[in-house]
């Protein structure tokens, strides 16, 4: 792992990682599946920088986690700073988009529910912020209408369209800059579709963002 880790962008890391900024609930079903209520406003988390690894590199499953889970995401790659943005004119300060995974320790992230503890441990370990190279938001028409897949082993696990995301790209950079200022590099991970479920040593992920992003990781 780095302590500065960078972004692919044509081919060369030329983009330092900042904030890793997460959204929970985003898809009806996925919080359905968890059992978890759609809250009224976007909710947010945040992983660190130095989770970040590249296609063709590996999850480490944890000492101490028993239960990690895949959870696939679009992400959005800030490229010019802001503050209290308007959602219209978000666009502007986007410069790509991603694929990414929030790997996720679920049974730590469990126990610390339970306990009434933050979760920070069970989203932050090395490896468990897996990234795509990154695709120039000019090239992609529409960022409602991608479609958003995870295989594992070959076997398809999430499914879905970034059309079923409950909020839009432009309120979503909107509500994060009202609360923190945003910079160049930041992520924005969008949130998972339903299907989330276990890794394990050995496995072989494959996560898709329509025709525009792909990512290939193992699991050791």
């Amino acid at each position: 792992m780095t302590c500065a880790p960078r972004l692919n962008v044509d081919g060369r890391q030329n983009i330092p990682v900042g904030k890793i900024i997460c959204l929970a609930r985003t898809y009806r079903k996925h919080a359905a599946e968890m059992d978890s209520p759609v809250a009224d406003d976007i909710v947010m988390f945040l992983k660190p920088a130095s989770a970040v690894i590249h296609d063709g590199q590996a999850i480490r499953i944890p000492q101490g986690s028993t239960e990690v889970h895949h959870e696939v995401e679009m992400a959005v790659v800030i490229g010019q700073p802001g503050s209290h943005i308007p959602a219209a004119e978000a666009a502007s300060h986007i410069h790509g988009y991603a694929v990414a995974l929030d790997v996720t320790a679920r049974d730590l992230q469990r126990d610390a529910k339970q306990q009434g503890h933050p979760w920070a441990t069970a989203k932050g370990y090395d490896t468990f912020c897996p990234i795509s190279t990154v695709v120039p938001a000019a090239a992609i028409p529409d960022p409602h209408a991608l479609d958003l897949s995870l295989a594992v082993n070959g076997e398809r696990r999430q499914s879905s369209t970034t059309a079923m995301l409950l909020y839009t790209v432009d309120d979503i950079v909107a509500a994060v800059s009202a609360v923190m200022t945003l910079c160049p590099g930041d992520l924005i991970l969008t949130g998972t579709p339903e299907g989330v479920g276990p890794l394990h040593r050995g496995d072989s992920v494959e996560a898709r963002l329509d025709d525009y992003c792909h990512l290939t990781v193992s699991v050791e």
